[in-house]
């Protein structure tokens, strides 16, 4: 068997779209990921789902997983045939023992490749809106660990470290800032010199705190600050460019119920306005296999969702047509985001309702006569589609065809604490039920839930959410919905 090669990759400080594009491609293309505890969830969640995963759960003071017994999965991973990414927080080079790593697959001739990490001595204090050089204060900055074996002294040469006169970034730090602090003010420090410690640095939980090097230590106390955290020692940390803490979603946790396909537009746009997003696909979509698609003789076809189109283009292609036989129909979508999903196949939508619902496409539609008792309509959607839509085409004697094209199942996941949550997320009346299939026992009294529509919203009413409905059906509207119930 050949052997397999394996990625030193570096997974940054933990904000997912600090990921190089690189690094997005090799996780997104594993057999096996390798990893540790300060690999944030949303980047795990780009691993696929085929993938080996191996969590070796390091953290300062506690490895689980000894670093020989890393070095040893990294070999007989790869010497199976599988392409092995190793995910390392920060940079795998900068105090993370990626060199050690690489020794033991050089032994063995197995190929390798770095792929660099965005360094926390860095990114974290530029999140925290701390510059680590500026020309008015400082001239240079370094960065040291303060981990030290138990029982140990620590190795910095605190006396070296004043007299640079430049900011002073410590690493591994939060168990040993009393002696650090000490250390430096023995050297010779003022000790009212600022200092900021950040933990979970550009995270969504980020949290900050500036204070002198004199009082650190007991700030670091009363605050229970955790690692990770990065301390940072120098004038620079009287500056504030505090962009991120200025988020507006910023410490919000919300959960995302799309389908998991259609998940990263909404978790993107969350994140990116500072939510702590939470990927929980509660339904899928799968085509009815095998089912007849008759054209002939209909003068209006009616779309409900984007993966009707998607859908019903596959089977269309399957069945050896394509885009000519609409040559002679109109038709029509339920919203924006549907219409967008036909302008990919190179059709134009003829009509797209005012305000994007089932109930209201039907309505409008016989008011503007774009479908008259004369026309006969094809429906293409869901299975167990609600009724509202045909209801009113029978009210207004107008012909059609109810063609099932898909299936809406659920997706099985863990039961979640609604307590830990803000807001939840619902685009149909179908992940409404799936999150309440997943989550039996939850109180969803103390819940807000952002619907689109009124068949969704009506549905997370019914199951006893606080319900806030976007003003229109599109995800921004959704953002902007959670933006506005937060100024109230």
């Amino acid at each position: 068997m050949n052997k397999g090669k394996v990625y030193l990759v570096g997974a940054g400080p933990g904000d997912v779209d600090l990921l190089n594009v690189k690094a997005v491609e090799l996780i997104e293309s594993a057999d096996v990921v390798v990893y540790d505890r300060l690999v944030s969830r949303p980047i795990l969640d780009l691993i696929p789902g085929r993938a080996k995963r191996i969590d070796v759960g390091k953290n300062v003071g506690n490895h689980p997983v000894p670093q020989s017994q890393i070095n040893q999965i990294l070999k007989e991973e790869a010497e199976k045939g599988n392409m092995v990414v190793r995910l390392k927080g920060g940079d795998p080079f900068v105090f993370g023992r990626g060199g050690e790593e690489l020794e033991i697959l050089l032994e063995n001739e197995i190929e390798f490749e770095v792929v660099p990490g965005i360094p926390s001595p860095i990114s974290v204090p530029a999140y925290a809106g701390i510059p680590v050089t500026h020309r008015d204060f400082c001239s240079s900055f370094h960065v040291i660990t303060g981990h030290a074996k138990e029982g140990s002294d620590l190795k910095i040469d605190f006396n070296s470290l004043v007299k640079l006169n430049g900011t002073l970034i410590f690493m591994m730090s939060v168990s040993t800032v009393g002696r650090i602090m000490q250390g430096l003010m023995q050297a010779g420090m003022s000790k009212e010199m600022p200092c900021a410690a950040i933990e979970n640095g550009t995270r969504t939980n980020q949290r900050k705190f500036v204070s002198s090097i004199s009082k650190m230590e007991q700030v670091i106390l009363e605050n229970q600050v955790k690692s990770p955290a990065v301390i940072v020692v120098g004038k620079v940390c009287q500056l504030s460019f505090d962009w991120f803490s200025a988020k507006p979603l910023k410490g919000q946790q919300i959960i995302v119920t799309l389908p998991e396909k259609k998940q990263s537009a909404l978790a993107q746009m969350l994140h990116r306005l500072g939510a702590d997003v939470l990927t929980y696909p509660c339904i899928e979509t799968k085509a009815i296999p095998n089912f007849e698609l008759r054209l002939d003789g209909y003068h209006v076809i009616i779309f409900t969702s984007a993966a009707g189109v998607e859908i019903f283009f596959e089977t269309m292609m399957q069945s050896g047509m394509d885009a000519r036989c609409l040559y002679d129909k109109k038709i029509a979508c339920v919203g924006e985001k549907t219409a967008k999903k036909l302008r990919e196949y190179g059709i134009n939508c003829d009509f797209v309702p005012s305000v994007y619902d089932g109930e209201t496409l039907a309505n409008e539609m016989v008011q503007q006569k774009f479908m008259t008792p004369q026309d006969k309509v094809l429906l293409l959607r869901a299975k167990n589609a609600s009724k509202q839509l045909t209801e009113i085409l029978k009210k207004n004697k107008i012909e059609y065809c109810d063609q099932p094209i898909y299936s809406t199942d659920y997706v099985k996941q863990e039961e979640i604490d609604l307590k830990e949550y803000d807001y939840v997320m619902f685009t149909s009346g179908s992940c409404v039920d799936g999150f309440i299939h997943n989550n039996p026992n939850a109180d969803a009294t103390k819940m807000k839930a952002v619907c689109i529509g009124k068949c969704t919203a009506k549905k997370a009413q019914d199951a006893g959410f606080c319900v806030l409905v976007s003003e229109k059906a599109t995800l921004e509207s959704m953002c902007d919905r959670i933006r506005s119930d937060l100024k109230c």
